[in-house]
């Protein structure tokens, strides 16, 4: 299991992101460094660190940097500074043969929008690391069928992904990253397309599994409910910064500031 920590990380997306960089070092806000150098932030000063073995949520409206901060977790995004560390090792020191041994067994990610393969089926959509890793299709068959039963997909393992629902391609997705065994999983909006029903159904379907595995989960939403629900620690970003860390009690009756208040209140008026 991953213990996580990032260190000031900073994106700076655009031109000028030089000056764009030492505005933001210097606290001026998103705004006024879009105005004055047309970069924009997506990143600022973030540092945290992420427990072994937990769910941790990060969450934020749309254009906070919740999915491009995980994004720098594996490396599909490169910092403009900063660190990433996993066990105390810096990812950003990879080489890229090492950067794809790195994502092929340590961390693992389910996208939003599914991202399976087409001309696969489940079956193979699910064991697609360990094809990647030479293994045999017996040796295969086996650790796939193991997760399609966890997610409730048994029967329809030759399926496609186009005679699929929603709810059972992001199961899928689901089966595929724990399939890979990985010590970390990142999930990025994994059930934010999904109907209330289903969506509640996979937040216990994951939680389920958490309890047996007890894997690193960083879990990107922006939905309270859902951070309340399965976050064991919640952080919240705005404007690419992060304005608050903590238990979802914490969050609820001691928020930091208005952003995050209004958030409580919003759903404390839908309740």
């Amino acid at each position: 299991m991953a213990e996580i920590e990032i260190r000031n990380i900073f994106k700076i997306f655009g031109s000028n992101r030089d000056r764009a960089m030492a505005m933001a070092r210097e606290g001026r806000s998103k705004a006024d460094i879009l105005s004055e150098t047309g970069a924009s932030v997506g990143l600022c000063d973030v540092s945290l660190e992420i427990g072994a073995g937990r769910i941790f949520v990060i969450m934020g409206l749309s254009g906070s940097g919740k999915s491009t901060l995980v994004r720098h977790l594996n490396r599909l995004v490169e910092p403009s500074g900063g660190q990433v560390l996993f066990d105390g090792k810096n990812i950003l020191d990879l080489d890229a043969r090492a950067l794809r041994e790195f994502r092929n067994r340590r961390a693992s990610m389910v996208f939003q929008g599914f991202g399976l393969l087409p001309h696969r089926t489940v079956l193979q959509n699910v064991v697609y690391a360990q094809h990647v890793r030479g293994m045999s299709r017996s040796e295969t068959l086996p650790i796939g069928m193991k997760w399609i039963e966890a997610v409730g997909l048994v029967g329809y393992e030759h399926k496609y992904p186009d005679e699929l629902s929603g709810g059972m391609k992001q199961r899928v997705g689901l089966a595929r990253a724990l399939a890979a065994d990985t010590d970390t999983i990142l999930m990025d909006e994994a059930f934010s397309a999904l109907d209330p029903l289903i969506r509640a159904d996979m937040q216990d379907q994951l939680l389920a599994l958490q309890r047996d595995l007890s894997k690193t989960i960083v879990f990107i939403t922006h939905d309270l409910d859902e951070a309340l629900r399965i976050g064991s620690e919640i952080a919240i970003l705005k404007d690419g910064a992060l304005v608050q860390i903590g238990t979802p009690d914490s969050i609820v009756n001691r928020p930091a500031n208005d952003y995050v208040a209004r958030f409580v209140q919003r759903r404390q008026a839908a309740v």
